[in-house]
């Protein structure tokens, strides 16, 4: 490659030496035409061409080499948004270049060298132009407004898109519960930040956030082993760093994905920025069994309520039932009659009464 690169530049520098001194030449500045001899200029230009191969083609070849492997590492770090975004502000510029070059077509080489310099300006120009707008060019708008496709078939195809699973859903585990009835469908993404917080809360030296993080890493264990279920573990990377919840959140918008959490606060600044969510806890109240009051049902009274003379039971699915009057009876099962249900932030409250005995 690098001899091959040293070739090609030495082939140029030929040539354009050549192309120097057939100007020269016709331009007669120095009187030259008709005192040298015809194969004068191809002479030089092989003699500067060789020149220019045994000593500068060399240390030019590895400076470009080293430039063309500095350009590549930055092309492959870029995401598929920033990427495209990039070709599509070069290409802008370049239009724009030859446009403007188009008023300087008639002043021969001086001309052509403005029009490559326009090019080379504002080609560069509308990378760095594209790049430092990445951040406004929302992925999900553009493709609204490019889709032809009608409204019906892009909500059916919603379903399929990729779930970025975040860390308290991982630590809470009811997602792979989820995963093995096969409601969700499309691939499961596990960002390597989420891995690596993981991995130091796994390390914590307080012995409750360790074992939260040892839970986490055996639930993501037991995802991986899910067949019916994509998972692909992805990198991701910002220019400037990020705490967790904005990297996620900024992955998600980039991939046109689902964030998948049970974080309250997440869920709120996901839907500030337009990022759609699955909150399990909102799945988890939503599945609950719908309690209508005058309804009747058998509780044990567990402990006592926050006011005088309640008491507190639980269903199954961890929903509280505050019981009037079961401060007495702790400890029994009792027959309570549905007075009232509360929805809350937290979940779902049942206030109940006992019924008095026959």
């Amino acid at each position: 490659m690098k001899r091959a690169l040293e070739l090609i530049m030495s082939l140029i520098v030929t040539a354009a030496t050549y192309a120097l001194m057939h100007v020269v030449l016709f331009m007669d500045l120095f009187n030259l035409q008709k005192k040298l001899p015809v194969y004068v200029p191809t002479a030089i230009s092989v003699i500067v061409g060789f020149i220019f191969y045994f000593i500068f083609s060399s240390p030019l070849s590895e400076l470009l080499m080293k430039r063309i492997s500095q350009t590549e590492d930055r092309l492959s770090k870029m995401n598929l948004k920033e990427l495209a975004l990039s070709v599509i502000g070069c290409f802008v510029g370049l239009v724009l270049a030859n446009l403007i070059g188009l008023a300087f077509n008639g002043f021969g080489a001086l001309g052509t060298f403005i029009v490559v310099l326009l090019n080379v300006i504002f080609g560069i120009l509308g990378i760095r132009v594209a790049r430092r707008k990445k951040d406004d060019v929302n992925v999900r708008s553009l493709k609204e407004v490019l889709m032809t496709t009608p409204p019906s078939t892009t909500e059916d195809s919603i379903y399929g898109r990729p779930k970025i699973l975040d860390t308290s859903v991982i630590i809470d585990g009811r997602i792979l519960d989820l995963l093995q009835t096969g409601f969700i469908e499309g691939k499961i993404i596990i960002p390597d930040f989420v891995l690596e917080e993981l991995r130091h809360i796994a390390d914590s030296a307080d012995s409750l956030k360790r074992q939260r993080g040892r839970r986490g890493l055996d639930i993501l264990n037991e995802i991986q082993k899910q067949l019916a279920v994509p998972v692909e573990i992805k990198e991701f990377a910002t220019a400037q760093p990020m705490e967790v919840d904005s990297m996620l959140l900024k992955m998600a918008d980039s991939m046109d994905a689902f964030v998948v959490t049970n974080d309250f606060n997440l869920n709120k600044v996901a839907e500030f920025q337009g990022v759609r969510v699955l909150n399990i806890n909102e799945l988890a109240n939503a599945i609950k069994p719908v309690v209508l009051p005058g309804e009747e049902m058998k509780v044990t009274i567990i402990k006592a309520g926050r006011e005088a003379g309640q008491g507190v039971a639980y269903l199954n699915d961890g929903t509280m039932i505050v019981v009037e009057g079961g401060s007495k009876h702790i400890g029994e099962t009792k027959t309570v009659i549905v007075t009232s249900v509360l929805q809350t932030a937290a979940g779902r409250m049942i206030f109940t009464k006992m019924i008095a005995a026959a």
